[in-house]
Protein backbone atom coordinates (compact mmCIF):
# COMPACT_ATOMS: atom_id res chain seq x y z
CA UNK A 1 0.00 0.00 0.00
CA UNK A 2 1.36 3.13 -0.89
CA UNK A 3 2.38 5.63 2.24
CA UNK A 4 1.16 9.42 2.54
CA UNK A 5 3.69 11.85 0.95
CA UNK A 6 4.28 14.11 3.88
CA UNK A 7 4.13 11.37 6.08
CA UNK A 8 5.95 8.48 5.16
CA UNK A 9 5.05 6.35 7.77
CA UNK A 10 1.30 6.01 7.33
CA UNK A 11 -0.33 3.98 4.94
CA UNK A 12 -3.08 5.23 2.78
CA UNK A 13 -5.57 4.10 0.24
CA UNK A 14 -6.63 8.10 -0.66
CA UNK A 15 -5.05 10.08 -3.56
CA UNK A 16 -5.23 13.81 -4.00
CA UNK A 17 -8.12 13.95 -6.37
CA UNK A 18 -6.11 17.08 -8.18
CA UNK A 19 -2.21 16.13 -8.18
CA UNK A 20 -3.05 12.32 -7.38
CA UNK A 21 -0.35 12.18 -4.48
CA UNK A 22 -1.12 9.60 -1.67
CA UNK A 23 -2.82 11.39 1.14
CA UNK A 24 -3.76 10.54 4.76
CA UNK A 25 -6.46 11.26 6.95
CA UNK A 26 -4.33 14.37 8.52
CA UNK A 27 -3.61 15.66 5.04
CA UNK A 28 -6.74 15.47 3.36
CA UNK A 29 -8.64 18.30 2.40
CA UNK A 30 -12.34 17.24 1.46
CA UNK A 31 -13.46 19.60 -1.28
CA UNK A 32 -16.97 19.06 -3.73
CA UNK A 33 -14.72 16.65 -6.31
CA UNK A 34 -12.50 15.06 -3.76
CA UNK A 35 -10.21 14.47 -1.11
CA UNK A 36 -7.23 17.44 -2.06
CA UNK A 37 -3.87 17.23 -0.58
CA UNK A 38 -2.70 20.53 1.44
CA UNK A 39 -0.76 21.82 -1.58
CA UNK A 40 -3.90 21.56 -4.05
CA UNK A 41 -6.98 22.82 -1.57
CA UNK A 42 -4.95 26.39 -1.19
CA UNK A 43 -4.38 26.66 -5.16
CA UNK A 44 -6.98 28.45 -7.19
CA UNK A 45 -6.21 26.11 -10.59
CA UNK A 46 -8.89 24.35 -12.45
CA UNK A 47 -9.74 20.88 -10.55
CA UNK A 48 -9.61 18.10 -12.40
CA UNK A 49 -13.02 16.88 -13.92
CA UNK A 50 -13.69 15.41 -17.43
CA UNK A 51 -14.02 18.17 -18.71
CA UNK A 52 -10.91 19.56 -17.69
CA UNK A 53 -9.10 16.30 -19.26
CA UNK A 54 -9.22 17.88 -23.02
CA UNK A 55 -10.25 20.95 -24.66
CA UNK A 56 -12.31 21.68 -27.73
CA UNK A 57 -16.21 22.77 -28.45
CA UNK A 58 -18.68 19.85 -27.86
CA UNK A 59 -19.66 20.07 -31.58
CA UNK A 60 -21.24 16.34 -31.72
CA UNK A 61 -23.52 17.12 -28.68
CA UNK A 62 -24.98 20.63 -30.61
CA UNK A 63 -25.59 18.72 -33.79
CA UNK A 64 -27.55 15.95 -31.73
CA UNK A 65 -29.59 18.49 -29.71
CA UNK A 66 -30.46 20.03 -33.12
CA UNK A 67 -31.61 16.83 -34.37
CA UNK A 68 -33.63 16.47 -31.64
CA UNK A 69 -35.23 19.64 -31.97
CA UNK A 70 -35.73 19.30 -35.33
CA UNK A 71 -37.53 16.02 -35.38
CA UNK A 72 -39.90 17.94 -32.44
CA UNK A 73 -40.97 20.55 -34.21
CA UNK A 74 -40.46 18.85 -38.19
CA UNK A 75 -42.97 15.49 -36.70
CA UNK A 76 -45.23 17.17 -34.04
CA UNK A 77 -47.01 14.17 -31.45
CA UNK A 78 -50.35 12.65 -33.53
CA UNK A 79 -49.11 13.46 -37.21
CA UNK A 80 -48.77 10.46 -39.67
CA UNK A 81 -44.53 11.48 -39.15
CA UNK A 82 -44.32 10.68 -35.70
CA UNK A 83 -46.53 7.39 -35.76
CA UNK A 84 -44.01 6.36 -38.79
CA UNK A 85 -40.97 7.03 -36.38
CA UNK A 86 -41.94 6.38 -33.10
CA UNK A 87 -40.32 2.73 -31.54
CA UNK A 88 -43.46 0.10 -30.84
CA UNK A 89 -42.68 -3.69 -30.83
CA UNK A 90 -45.65 -4.47 -33.19
CA UNK A 91 -43.54 -2.33 -36.25
CA UNK A 92 -40.49 -3.61 -34.87
CA UNK A 93 -41.51 -7.46 -35.62
CA UNK A 94 -43.11 -6.12 -38.77
CA UNK A 95 -39.27 -5.20 -40.10
CA UNK A 96 -39.47 -1.25 -39.39
CA UNK A 97 -36.06 -1.72 -37.38
CA UNK A 98 -35.22 2.29 -37.99
CA UNK A 99 -37.80 3.16 -35.24
CA UNK A 100 -35.04 1.70 -32.63
CA UNK A 101 -33.21 4.66 -33.79
CA UNK A 102 -35.64 7.40 -34.63
CA UNK A 103 -37.79 6.69 -31.53
CA UNK A 104 -35.14 8.38 -29.62
CA UNK A 105 -34.80 11.82 -31.38
CA UNK A 106 -38.59 12.25 -30.71
CA UNK A 107 -40.61 13.64 -27.56
CA UNK A 108 -44.18 13.83 -26.63
CA UNK A 109 -44.26 17.15 -25.55
CA UNK A 110 -41.76 20.45 -25.26
CA UNK A 111 -41.23 19.94 -21.89
CA UNK A 112 -39.55 16.22 -22.44
CA UNK A 113 -37.56 17.26 -24.91
CA UNK A 114 -36.25 20.41 -23.43
CA UNK A 115 -35.19 18.00 -20.15
CA UNK A 116 -33.71 15.45 -22.33
CA UNK A 117 -31.77 18.51 -24.11
CA UNK A 118 -30.46 20.03 -21.08
CA UNK A 119 -29.28 16.46 -19.61
CA UNK A 120 -27.56 16.01 -22.91
CA UNK A 121 -25.75 20.00 -23.05
CA UNK A 122 -24.63 19.05 -19.68
CA UNK A 123 -23.33 15.43 -20.04
CA UNK A 124 -21.97 15.98 -23.69
CA UNK A 125 -19.79 19.24 -22.77
CA UNK A 126 -18.32 17.08 -19.98
CA UNK A 127 -17.81 13.47 -22.01
CA UNK A 128 -17.13 14.96 -25.75
CA UNK A 129 -14.24 17.26 -25.47
CA UNK A 130 -12.19 14.42 -23.47
CA UNK A 131 -13.49 11.16 -25.43
CA UNK A 132 -13.00 12.73 -29.15
CA UNK A 133 -16.17 12.45 -31.20
CA UNK A 134 -15.80 8.98 -32.53
CA UNK A 135 -16.34 7.41 -29.29
CA UNK A 136 -18.65 9.67 -27.74
CA UNK A 137 -21.20 9.58 -30.81
CA UNK A 138 -20.20 5.23 -30.33
CA UNK A 139 -21.09 5.56 -26.45
CA UNK A 140 -24.21 7.66 -27.57
CA UNK A 141 -25.75 5.97 -30.09
CA UNK A 142 -25.22 2.45 -28.57
CA UNK A 143 -27.05 3.52 -25.11
CA UNK A 144 -29.60 4.40 -27.18
CA UNK A 145 -30.32 1.26 -28.96
CA UNK A 146 -30.10 -0.06 -25.30
CA UNK A 147 -32.32 1.84 -24.16
CA UNK A 148 -34.56 0.69 -27.29
CA UNK A 149 -33.83 -2.39 -26.52
CA UNK A 150 -34.76 -2.15 -22.79
CA UNK A 151 -37.97 0.07 -23.70
CA UNK A 152 -39.34 -3.09 -25.91
CA UNK A 153 -38.28 -5.41 -23.21
CA UNK A 154 -40.79 -4.10 -20.83
CA UNK A 155 -43.13 -2.25 -23.05
CA UNK A 156 -46.18 -3.46 -24.35
CA UNK A 157 -46.13 -4.29 -28.24
CA UNK A 158 -48.69 -2.02 -29.20
CA UNK A 159 -47.51 0.75 -27.37
CA UNK A 160 -45.55 3.48 -28.42
CA UNK A 161 -42.19 5.05 -26.45
CA UNK A 162 -40.04 8.19 -27.70
CA UNK A 163 -37.81 10.34 -25.87
CA UNK A 164 -33.75 10.78 -25.79
CA UNK A 165 -33.55 9.57 -22.40
CA UNK A 166 -31.85 6.14 -23.19
CA UNK A 167 -28.98 7.73 -24.49
CA UNK A 168 -28.86 10.39 -21.60
CA UNK A 169 -28.88 7.77 -19.21
CA UNK A 170 -26.12 6.32 -21.21
CA UNK A 171 -24.05 9.30 -20.94
CA UNK A 172 -24.86 9.68 -17.20
CA UNK A 173 -23.52 5.60 -16.77
CA UNK A 174 -20.52 6.50 -18.77
CA UNK A 175 -19.85 10.00 -17.11
CA UNK A 176 -19.99 7.75 -13.95
CA UNK A 177 -17.36 5.06 -14.72
CA UNK A 178 -14.58 7.91 -16.54
CA UNK A 179 -15.42 9.79 -13.04
CA UNK A 180 -14.39 6.48 -10.89
CA UNK A 181 -11.60 5.60 -13.12
CA UNK A 182 -10.06 9.26 -12.81
CA UNK A 183 -10.12 9.44 -9.05
CA UNK A 184 -13.08 11.58 -8.57
CA UNK A 185 -15.92 10.90 -6.48
CA UNK A 186 -19.14 10.63 -8.33
CA UNK A 187 -21.28 11.65 -5.20
CA UNK A 188 -19.39 14.51 -4.74
CA UNK A 189 -19.81 15.71 -8.31
CA UNK A 190 -23.20 15.71 -8.02
CA UNK A 191 -23.62 13.02 -11.13
CA UNK A 192 -24.46 9.97 -8.70
CA UNK A 193 -27.26 11.79 -6.78
CA UNK A 194 -28.41 13.22 -10.35
CA UNK A 195 -28.57 9.57 -11.58
CA UNK A 196 -30.48 8.12 -8.65
CA UNK A 197 -33.35 11.07 -8.63
CA UNK A 198 -34.36 10.51 -12.58
CA UNK A 199 -34.60 6.90 -11.94
CA UNK A 200 -36.22 7.26 -8.81
CA UNK A 201 -38.57 9.40 -11.13
CA UNK A 202 -38.82 6.59 -13.68
CA UNK A 203 -40.91 4.49 -11.28
CA UNK A 204 -43.43 7.52 -10.05
CA UNK A 205 -46.40 5.52 -10.99
CA UNK A 206 -48.65 7.97 -13.81
CA UNK A 207 -45.62 9.76 -15.12
CA UNK A 208 -45.95 7.17 -18.69
CA UNK A 209 -41.81 7.17 -18.44
CA UNK A 210 -40.49 4.53 -19.99
CA UNK A 211 -38.08 2.62 -17.00
CA UNK A 212 -37.18 0.17 -19.50
CA UNK A 213 -35.45 2.64 -21.97
CA UNK A 214 -33.99 4.56 -18.87
CA UNK A 215 -32.73 1.21 -17.11
CA UNK A 216 -31.16 -0.04 -20.48
CA UNK A 217 -29.84 3.34 -21.86
CA UNK A 218 -27.98 3.15 -18.18
CA UNK A 219 -27.07 -0.52 -18.49
CA UNK A 220 -25.70 -0.14 -22.21
CA UNK A 221 -23.91 3.48 -21.07
CA UNK A 222 -21.90 2.02 -17.95
CA UNK A 223 -20.80 -1.08 -20.34
CA UNK A 224 -19.84 1.04 -23.28
CA UNK A 225 -17.99 2.95 -20.86
CA UNK A 226 -16.37 0.49 -18.90
CA UNK A 227 -15.16 -0.48 -22.71
CA UNK A 228 -13.50 2.48 -23.34
CA UNK A 229 -12.01 2.90 -20.11
CA UNK A 230 -10.33 -0.21 -20.05
CA UNK A 231 -9.30 -0.02 -23.86
CA UNK A 232 -8.08 3.49 -23.33
CA UNK A 233 -5.95 2.74 -20.25
CA UNK A 234 -3.73 -0.29 -22.68
CA UNK A 235 -3.62 2.48 -25.46
CA UNK A 236 -4.87 0.43 -27.90
CA UNK A 237 -6.16 1.82 -31.49
CA UNK A 238 -8.66 4.29 -30.83
CA UNK A 239 -11.53 2.07 -32.74
CA UNK A 240 -11.05 -0.64 -31.20
CA UNK A 241 -13.80 0.69 -28.80
CA UNK A 242 -15.94 2.36 -31.50
CA UNK A 243 -15.66 -1.38 -33.11
CA UNK A 244 -16.74 -3.08 -29.50
CA UNK A 245 -19.41 -0.24 -29.08
CA UNK A 246 -20.99 -1.25 -32.25
CA UNK A 247 -20.96 -5.05 -31.70
CA UNK A 248 -23.11 -4.01 -29.49
CA UNK A 249 -25.05 -2.23 -30.66
CA UNK A 250 -25.76 -4.77 -33.29
CA UNK A 251 -26.46 -7.31 -30.49
CA UNK A 252 -29.37 -4.81 -29.31
CA UNK A 253 -30.76 -4.32 -32.61
CA UNK A 254 -30.72 -8.44 -32.91
CA UNK A 255 -31.96 -9.26 -29.59
CA UNK A 256 -35.14 -5.95 -29.82
CA UNK A 257 -35.78 -7.66 -33.01
CA UNK A 258 -36.21 -11.10 -31.92
CA UNK A 259 -38.45 -10.23 -28.78
CA UNK A 260 -40.38 -8.02 -30.90
CA UNK A 261 -41.37 -11.14 -32.62
CA UNK A 262 -41.97 -13.07 -29.55
CA UNK A 263 -44.50 -10.82 -28.48
CA UNK A 264 -46.38 -10.84 -32.10
CA UNK A 265 -46.30 -14.53 -31.43
CA UNK A 266 -47.97 -14.60 -27.62
CA UNK A 267 -50.27 -12.16 -28.92
CA UNK A 268 -51.71 -14.22 -32.01
CA UNK A 269 -51.41 -17.13 -29.63
CA UNK A 270 -53.72 -15.25 -27.63
CA UNK A 271 -51.53 -15.71 -24.44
Amino acid sequence: METCYRHPSRETGVSCSSCGRPICPDCMTTTPVGMRCPECATQKTQVRTIASLSGGDPMLTYVLIGINVLMYFGSRSGGSAFNDLVLAGLPVADGELWRLVTGGFLHGGLLHLAFNMYLLYILGGMLEPSLGKLRFGAIYFTSLLTGALGAILLTEPTQGTVGASGAVFGLMGAALVFLRARGIDPMQSGLLPMILLNLAISFIPGLNISIGGHLGGLAGGLLTGWIVTRLAARRSNPLIPVAACAVIAVAAVGVAYAFANAQVDSLQLGL
